[in-house]
């Protein structure tokens, strides 16, 4: 994740295809993923961002499709969740790769028997792997990390993924990077410039993948990233589309 002094983006180009991480991107971490909280001006802003960009415009998170349609109902844009495993398009039903044998509901329960070992610990189970987090114990991260590893072992389709204050096992065939490239070759984005705005160590893929097709990425918040580009927060990102949208 080395690369040049990031600096502030410049002003979105029009013939951009714009690809978001929800959060700590669009809306602040919160304690739990149940407790994230939308700001009041993010629908209008999204929609307002989406006619600018000529519909090239999509979300690319780590969470379920489902979860992102609950938090933002009237999403125009496509959606690319849990890290690409899923893809939905507007007015269609998320579309899901093979899990290839995973039996998801007992890798969920051997989560949560590691997260029974230490207090603090809560597991985020998903339709295509799970989450260990250890927000509110720090000081487990490199236990939570060995736990994970090791029960990465008995999960060839799944893949380890190191992400903020916690480990996530996911799809390996899947990825931001991935997804991003799969959502160039739709009509909307064909042909665009691709900028892609995250904040966690599993957008860095994302991030380097736009860079790679002569586009930028933006870093939201703190630490090192292959982004040529920074904003401090989920509000300053919000401000520079507000200013897209304006200009």
């Amino acid at each position: 994740m080395e690369g040049m002094p990031m600096t502030t983006p410049p002003r979105l180009p029009a013939d951009a295809a714009l690809f978001l991480d929800f959060d700590g991107c669009l809306v602040e971490i919160a304690p739990t993923p149940d407790a994230v909280v939308i700001p009041d001006d993010l629908p209008g802003l999204l929609d307002r961002i989406h006619r600018r960009q000529g519909g090239a415009v999509a979300l690319i998170s780590g969470r379920e499709v489902a979860d992102l349609r609950r938090f933002l109902p009237g999403f125009p844009g496509g959606v690319a969740g849990s890290h690409g495993a899923e893809l939905a398009l507007p007015g269609r039903e998320a579309e899901a790769g093979d899990a290839q044998g995973l039996d998801v509901a007992a890798l969920h329960a051997r989560a949560r028997d590691l997260a029974a070992l230490h207090d603090g610990l809560m597991v985020e189970p998903k339709a295509h792997g799970v989450v260990l987090h250890y927000r509110a114990v720090p000081e487990r991260a490199e236990w939570v990390a060995g736990a994970m590893a090791e029960l990465a072992g008995d999960y060839p389709m799944l893949a380890l993924q190191p992400a903020k204050m916690a480990f996530e096992l996911r799809p390996a065939d899947a990825g931001k990077d991935r997804a991003l490239a799969r959502l160039m070759e739709l009509p909307e984005f064909a042909g665009r410039l691709p900028v892609y705005a995250g904040d966690d160590l599993t957008d860095e893929a994302g991030m380097a993948e736009a860079q790679k097709r002569g586009g930028f990425g933006i870093k939201i918040g703190e630490g090192q990233s292959c982004a040529r580009h920074r904003l401090a927060d989920p509000g300053a990102l919000r401000s520079w589309l507000d200013s897209a949208c304006r200009s």
